[in-house]
């Protein structure tokens, strides 16, 4: 929405973007996020899809029950940004 901010993605050896207004980011389930520092004014939105819940694994502990539910989380039904016909359908797959 506002500001910008170093945010890393993929754990602590991921890589880091620096996000602005503007910029639209889509996580598949189980991709780990961290903001390492902000604007003042940094605000970002975020989304779930209207169905099911969400499950944050934050601790060593929850990695061995997330890596059994992760694979089971659907691709999005349709683009978010861009609706039924939009590139993520096109560009999502799955990792085997």
């Amino acid at each position: 929405m506002r500001g910008k901010g170093p945010v890393r993605f993929g754990g602590k050896k991921g890589r880091i973007f620096t996000l602005k207004a503007g910029d639209i980011v889509i996580l598949p389930a189980g991709t780990g996020h961290e903001c390492l520092s902000a604007d003042d004014d940094f605000l970002v939105i975020g989304a779930y899809p209207p169905t099911g819940t969400y499950d944050e694994c934050t601790s060593v502990e929850d990695r061995p029950r997330a890596l059994k539910t992760i694979p089971k989380v659907p691709p999005p039904r349709k683009d978010p940004v861009y609706g039924t016909g939009g590139p993520l359908a096109k560009i999502w797959r799955k990792v085997k």
